[in-house]
C-alpha cells in the first residue's frame, strides 16, 4: 500500500512510497505521528533514494525499517535546533570517524549534497576528521566522497579551497 504524507503529498512526489507497516508498537496516535514525521523527514533528507532504502529493508526486516523512520528521522532529525545541512555535516563526520560504516557514509554524502552542503564543505569535514579519527578513516571516507561526487557529476579536484592565500588564522569577525 503506497504511503502518502497527508501534509506534503500534494507538493512533493518524493514523499509517496510504500513504507513499512507499523507491525509493532502500540499503534496509537504518537506512533503514527512519529512514523509519518519520520517518512517526511527522510524524504527531505535523502529524497526518493532514502525511501527506497527503507522500502527494501522493510521487505525483510519491517520492524527495523519502522525504527529507522521513527527514531532518527521522526525524533532526532525533526528537532528544530539544527538545520538539515548541519545535521548532515555532523553525520558525515561521525560516520567517517567510525571508520567501518562506509555504506552509510555513502548515503549521507549523497544526503549532504541533497540538503545543500557544498562539495567543499563535505571534503573539509572529512579532512578535519583526519585530526580526530586518523588518516586511515579520512582516506577511506575520501574514497567514498570521490565515488559519490563522480556519480553526482562533481569533478575533482575541487578548486584550491582550503589553502590558497590563507597563511593567517581564520577571522572571527562578522
Amino acid at each position: 500500500m503506497p504511503y502518502t504524507s497527508p501534509s506534503s503529498a500534494a507538493t512533493s512526489p518524493s514523499t509517496t512510497a510504500s513504507l513499512p507497516p507499523m507491525s509493532s508498537g502500540t499503534g496509537n496516535h504518537n506512533d503514527n505521528a512519529r512514523h509519518e514525521r519520520g517518512a517526511r523527514m527522510l524524504a527531505r533528507v535523502d529524497g526518493p533514494a532514502g525511501l527506497a532504502v527503507v522500502e527494501q529493508l522493510a521487505q525483510s526486516f519491517p520492524d527495523f525499517a519502522r525504527l529507522l523512520l521513527e527514531f532518527p528521522f521522526g525524533d532526532i532529525y525533526s528537532r528544530p535546533a539544527l538545520g538539515l545541512r548541519e545535521r548532515e555535516l555532523a553525520t558525515v563526520a561521525a560516520l567517517c570517524a567510525m571508520g567501518h560504516a562506509l555504506p552509510q557514509l555513502r548515503v549521507h554524502v549523497h544526503a549532504a549534497l541533497h540538503v545543500g552542503c557544498s562539495p567543499e564543505e563535505i571534503v573539509e569535514v572529512v579532512m578535519q576528521m583526519a585530526v580526530y579519527a586518523g588518516f586511515p578513516a579520512a582516506l577511506n571516507a575520501l574514497g567514498v566522497v570521490r565515488e559519490v561526487f563522480a556519480a553526482s557529476g562533481i569533478a575533482l579536484p575541487l578548486s584550491a579551497g582550503g589553502q590558497a592565500d590563507k597563511d593567517e588564522a581564520p577571522s572571527t569577525a562578522a
